[in-house]
């Protein structure tokens, strides 16, 4: 928290600092929520300590907001700001980690491609803007095997449409086996 004697004197650089202020605090507030959203997840584990971080940011913020205090803040002596920091968690990442079969199992590809090449809206001919690719795992007596479903999607270079066939669905959602593998 600054001081009274370190704030400009000018009140249009004073309306700045303090929209400033606002900006951080909305932004600090946003993501408080977002990640309050998100406590109820899979991953809740890894998020509690960037949520307390935040929460703590902008109780600090709002508490230095609240208290107006004309007098200065006293000085800290050299070695009281060389005290031991407390220890850091480790950080872990929110995305998970990308599940690849290993590349030696036998693999088949299954495209799932629009019936129909044309644009559904204009009717003119689409162009190929990328494709996802999903891998399962099944299970066929005696070995393993991978089925790739690769889903191609189609753009309309007039009507800027996007076409793409739906995901197959699967036993277990998000999950790697397929029924056969299950069964087994």
């Amino acid at each position: 928290m600054a001081n009274a004697s370190s704030l400009p004197d000018d009140i249009d650089s004073l309306k700045r600092l303090l929209a400033n202020r606002d900006d951080l605090i909305a932004k600090l507030m946003a993501e408080i929520a977002r990640l309050k959203r998100w406590q109820f997840g899979r991953s809740a584990e890894r998020i509690e300590g960037t949520l307390a971080q935040l929460q703590l940011a902008l109780d600090d913020l709002q508490a230095g907001e609240k208290k107006a205090d004309p007098l200065p803040e006293p000085v800290v002596a050299a070695e009281d700001s060389t005290q031991e920091t407390p220890d850091r968690k480790k950080v872990v990442p929110l995305r998970r980690a990308s599940r690849e079969l290993p590349a030696h199992l036998p693999r088949e590809t299954v495209v799932h491609s629009p019936e129909n090449c044309s644009c559904p809206a204009c009717g003119s001919a689409m162009r190929k803007l990328g494709e996802d690719v999903s891998e399962m795992l099944d299970f066929v007596p005696g070995y393993f095997k991978v089925i790739r479903h690769v889903r191609p999607k189609l753009s309309c270079g007039h009507c800027s449409t996007i076409v793409q066939q739906p995901a197959p669905s699967r036993p277990i959602e998000r999950g790697l086996p397929t029924p056969g593998l299950l069964a087994r």
